[in-house]
């Protein structure tokens, strides 16, 4: 009777495990169409191929990292939801993206990873703190428009000729690309001397039909935002002011001597363009956040239900013998929940060897040979346009036999739980 009731399950395990890990064992001893018997070859080239040296490398740092960090943030969260009254939105933010596949959480930070911050949030939120801090110039190229200026955009263009208190200044550069001239620039206008004070403008000397360099005429609009440099005899900056919409400037208190006016280099800094967050250099880091960011809420409701079940006689007990409440933490709660700590981080050991979909999903054709681990070389030896089954069986086995003594460290240890 219990044979005829384990049968069904016993078929299916036979059909579904037994039988295709055998099949696989055998078929990566043959070669690519399975008809040669070529030994131990396959395994060689497993450790002698770049691409696959590369996913072993990979597979190592995201067992290296990926499962200490997500056990770490858990524990983390899991003690902060004791703490604030809004536990439980709390607990369902973080456990949401365990709601959705990992697939599709590649999809959504393979979006948020663009580069273009116009597109990817990442990239935009570092450019809204790069803005706020003004690190960007106005302009990206320009040359002097006449010899009355010298210099280049990493130097900026200083005026030849010194100026005094009570002179002006016109700085007029060209070579500026049309679509960084703003919509609402207005006419620039020759400055006017002040006494006591050194006025210019700063503007683009290019009028449609031609007209003289170094001379501002109608039609020629002013730079905004530029950053001009008042340098003292010896070179150093004495002052600096930002032109305004029509490019025209002032410094004012200016005390006696010669003094040279010029556009800074700031000018000239390129804006913020974005990260390559999917590029060769960081597409692992990229998707290993990715994968944090999923698998944090597991951890944190595995451990919660951990600590809840911890006495609370035995935390009061070391506060009232003085401890402080990180010492009760590193001592007391992170010694009493190691079983569950352990449980979490072997887990999260057996998942990253596993790791495959988020990494399709996020890494970019160009770039997925940089994030290759172990299962998804498998997955393109065999089935992404190379076919070869021999090769693919080999890596599969590889794969098997890493995850073997993990497996049986978790199952030593519900035995020892169990006893």
């Amino acid at each position: 009777m219990a044979l005829l009731f384990l049968a069904p399950a016993l078929i299916f395990l036979v059909v579904w495990i037994v039988y295709p890990t055998g099949w696989t064992i055998v078929r990566s001893f043959f070669d690519r169409g399975g008809d040669e018997f070529i030994a131990f070859d396959n395994y060689k080239e497993i450790f002698t191929t770049d691409t696959l040296q590369t996913a072993i490398k990979n597979n190592v740092i995201w067992v290296a990292v990926v499962p200490a960090l997500v056990t770490a943030i858990g524990l983390v969260f899991a003690v902060l939801t004791e703490r604030i009254a809004w536990s439980t939105a709390f607990k369902t933010a973080v456990f949401m993206p365990m709601a959705i596949s990992l697939f599709a959480a590649g999809v959504i930070w393979r979006i948020m990873d663009e580069k273009d911050p116009s597109r990817g949030t990442i990239n935009a939120a570092i450019k809204v703190v790069d803005d706020t801090f003004g690190s960007g110039g106005v302009l990206t190229a320009g040359q002097a428009s006449s010899p009355q200026l010298t210099g280049s955009v990493e130097q900026g263009f200083v005026l030849r000729n010194p100026v005094s208190a009570g002179e002006t200044a016109s700085l007029g550069l060209t070579a500026i690309p049309p679509d960084e001239v703003p919509a609402d620039a207005r006419q620039a206008v020759e400055p006017r001397a002040v006494e006591g004070e050194i006025t210019g403008v700063v503007w683009r000397d290019f009028k449609p039909g031609g007209g003289r360099p170094g001379v501002v005429e109608p039609e020629e609009l002013g730079i905004a935002g530029a950053t001009i440099e008042l340098r003292d005899p010896g070179g150093g900056v004495s002052q600096t002011a930002t032109s305004g919409a029509g490019g025209a400037f002032v410094f004012r208190d200016v005390g006696p001597g010669e003094f040279r006016v010029a556009v800074g280099p700031q000018t000239f800094q390129e804006p913020f363009t974005g990260v390559s967050w999917l590029g060769p250099k960081l597409i692992t880091p990229a998707v290993m956040i990715a994968y944090i960011w999923v698998w944090a809420g597991f951890a944190m409701v595995i451990i919660a239900a951990g600590l809840s079940s911890i006495s609370r006689e035995v935390l009061e007990a070391a506060r009232t013998d003085g401890a402080t409440e990180w010492q009760v933490f590193r001592r007391v709660t992170v010694p009493m929940l190691a079983p569950v700590l352990s449980v979490v981080f072997i887990t999260m050991i057996i998942n990253v060897l596993k790791v495959f979909d988020i990494i399709l999903s996020v890494a970019p054709q160009s770039s997925q040979d940089d994030a290759n681990v172990i299962a998804l070389a498998m997955w393109r030896t065999s089935f992404g346009g190379v076919n070869d089954f021999g090769l693919g069986s080999a890596i599969a086995v590889f794969l098997f036999l890493l995850v073997i003594p993990v497996l049986a460290l978790n199952i030593r240890r519900f035995k020892r739980e169990e006893a």
